[in-house]
């Protein structure tokens, strides 16, 4: 029945709310920083998405990593036709926002946040009510901004996101692909580096890690390591929403568990059999959500969205 509430909302709602995507831009730290909105004639809330790890755009793709997915994009287009507006935005050196910094590698948690929180003044010019939508890594970076408590954030969408140390996380995902076993006593020793704050020269690491562990990349990854996800999440007492498929092979189900732990306020909600890209899984084809944009986002995660932030009027 909530199902077909809220298929009967969205109807009427294309009927009746106009929606229109432009460029939108605000300053950076060398340049502007770019996205898109997704204006919604008479929205209160406006949910900014954060991408995940790497040079992944704001649609959910990552040419350069051969990920193609759109699940940033269609998440935009699901809320739109619930009346909530949306920013979608490029991490600092990337895509719209190439021009914020020299080297895309240059970059902290820290400095992302404060991106975040420019974003969410801008976004608070347009709706009474701002939420942080970070998924994966984007997560922490949502985490971070909320700790400082900006004006006009009502609260957090956690889709995806860690839970435990990044570090800890990585050894995990790799340890689980087979294809990894001969390399994985050197992965653990350079993690163990990069945890302690020690960067570790390409001569001393196996030629097929090199592209992992670019000296730009080390010392992204030291800063990254620094963070406990769950122990930042304290820091934010109000409203949050964790989502977590279970269909996940690089963030689990403990993740999702350890955030709700230390947030308050959360409502988690499990997705049953989506994937780390918000969509369902098909079996046999463990990465055809990554890869196949014309995969729609699994069946709950709209709905879920929708009613959530309904119940929390600005």
């Amino acid at each position: 029945m909530r199902l077909f509430a809220f298929i009967l909302s969205a109807l009427a709602l294309s009927l009746t709310s106009a929606a229109h995507a432009d460029p939108i831009e605000i300053p950076g730290p060398a340049g502007p920083l770019g996205g898109e909105y997704l204006a919604v004639d008479g929205a209160r809330h406006l949910v900014i998405t954060i991408p995940g790890s790497g040079p992944i755009d704001r649609d959910g793709n990552g040419p350069a990593i051969m990920l193609h997915s759109d699940s940033y994009r269609l998440i935009a287009e699901g809320l739109a036709e619930h009346g909530i507006a949306s920013i979608r935005i490029d991490k600092r050196g990337f895509f719209r926002s190439e021009a914020a910094v020299a080297d895309p590698n240059d970059v902290t948690i820290a400095g992302y946040g404060t991106d975040m929180r420019g974003w969410i003044a801008r976004a608070h010019e347009e709706a009474d009510c701002v939420w942080l939508a970070g998924h994966s890594e984007g997560g922490l970076v949502a985490l971070e901004a909320a700790s400082h408590h900006p004006d006009g954030l009502c609260g957090l969408i956690l889709m995806a996101a860690p839970g435990r140390p990044i570090g800890g996380l990585l050894i995990e995902q790799l340890a689980a692909n087979p294809m990894n076993a001969p390399l994985m006593a050197d992965l653990r020793a350079i993690v163990a580096d990069l945890e302690a704050g020690k960067t570790r020269p390409l001569e001393d690491i196996p030629p097929a890690l090199h592209m992992m562990f670019q000296p730009g990349v080390q010392r992204f990854m030291i800063d990254l390591f620094s963070y406990a996800p769950a122990e930042l999440a304290r820091a934010w007492p109000g409203p949050a929403l964790i989502l977590q498929g279970d269909r996940d092979l690089q963030v689990k189900p403990l993740d999702a568990a350890l955030l709700a732990e230390a947030l308050p306020n959360a409502t988690r909600h499990d997705l049953a059999g989506a994937t780390h890209m918000l969509k369902s899984d098909k079996p046999g084809a463990p990465f055809a959500t990554y890869s196949d944009p014309t995969l729609p986002l699994h069946p709950d995660l709209i709905p879920t969205l929708a009613e959530f932030l309904s119940a929390h009027a600005p």
